[in-house]
């Protein structure tokens, strides 16, 4: 009777232990991944940091350029308000040299 007292708690702690021994070692594994991913976060910061101040100078420029555009539309061209240029004339250029 005692040997088979002694295998039914040898068995439970067999299972008990294979328990504890799987949810240490995902927790384990848990706690690696974390600090893995909690060392990527400044790179990753970084890039984004850097990709929405790229999106901000594109529509910044294309801002400018659009209000450019409209103030330029809105103040009209000077093509009304220009002078007649002159006319070009023709100087008849001379087919002998004065005074030979």
């Amino acid at each position: 009777m005692e040997q088979a007292v002694i295998a039914a708690l040898l068995l439970v702690g067999l299972l008990i232990g294979c328990g504890v021994g799987a949810a240490y070692a995902r927790a384990k594994r848990g706690w690696t991944d974390y600090k893995a991913a909690k060392n990527t976060v400044p790179g990753a910061r970084r890039t984004a940091w850097l990709a929405i101040r790229a999106v901000f100078t594109k529509v910044g420029v294309i801002a400018l350029l659009l209000v450019g555009a409209a103030a330029y539309a809105a103040a009209g061209s000077d093509h009304e308000r220009a002078d007649p240029a002159p006319t070009p004339t023709v100087t008849p250029t001379p087919t002998h040299r004065v005074g030979r």
